[in-house]
């Protein structure tokens, strides 16, 4: 019987070992409502040293389309599908601008916003990762709130600020974009500083409580 004991322990003891093993780091998912989702995005100092857009490349064509990752964003936010032709010209399409409810019909008329800027992802934890990830964040279509076609010149404004000094200048916009920010940010495992934190709070306690859903990039 003692010998049976022991035996049956080593095997308990190289299954429990077995799984934790093959146990993932971290969870691949996280959901939580939007209030608590802000409180679990880790706050740090942003660090702007050695920033460079060359960091993050982009637009790529990743499945050799002849689509890159503009025309992709374009083509799969279009409210009216365009017609696409060689080189992946695009005609006939309709597009909805959220940030200011505009509509647009020429591409051209069009930015694809990072809705998180690459500038800010950098100060915000990317200027620790491998070209390969950066470049993955830049042409992010994994997820559809990473990158949005919006108002070219809206974007311009926006430029690499975060909520703490912008926000889309429709306010039926805002609570949306605070949504999509803090679920981009927990998507790449993102900080924020403190006064960043502050707005998302804020506007967080003031806008609908929905459950922020994302999987994990990195």
């Amino acid at each position: 019987m003692a010998r049976f004991t022991a035996w049956a322990s080593a095997v308990f003891a190289g299954v429990v070992a077995a799984t934790l093993l093959a146990a993932p780091a971290y969870a691949q998912t996280y959901s939580a409502p939007l209030r608590t989702a802000v409180a679990a995005l880790p706050v740090a100092s942003e660090v702007r040293t050695g920033y460079s857009r060359d960091l993050f490349p982009h637009w790529i064509d990743a499945d050799g389309d002849r689509c890159n990752t503009r025309y992709e964003v374009l083509i799969a936010e279009a409210v009216t599908a365009p017609s696409v032709g060689a080189n992946c010209s695009l005609s006939g399409g309709r597009w909805y601008s959220y940030y200011d409810e505009l509509y647009w019909t020429n591409p051209s008329d069009l930015d694809i916003d990072h809705l998180v800027p690459l500038a800010e992802a950098w100060d915000s934890g990317a200027r620790n990762w491998t070209t390969a990830q950066r470049r993955s964040f830049a042409n992010d279509l994994g997820d559809s709130r990473s990158l949005v076609a919006v108002t070219d010149n809206v974007n311009q404004i926006k430029g690499d600020q975060d909520p703490a000094t912008w926000l889309p200048p429709s306010s039926n916009a805002r609570c949306r974009y605070i949504t999509e920010w803090v679920a981009v940010k927990l998507r790449w495992r993102l900080s924020v500083d403190t006064a960043e934190r502050n707005t998302l709070t804020l506007w967080a306690n003031n806008c609908p409580n929905v459950t922020v859903t994302v999987t994990y990039a990195l």
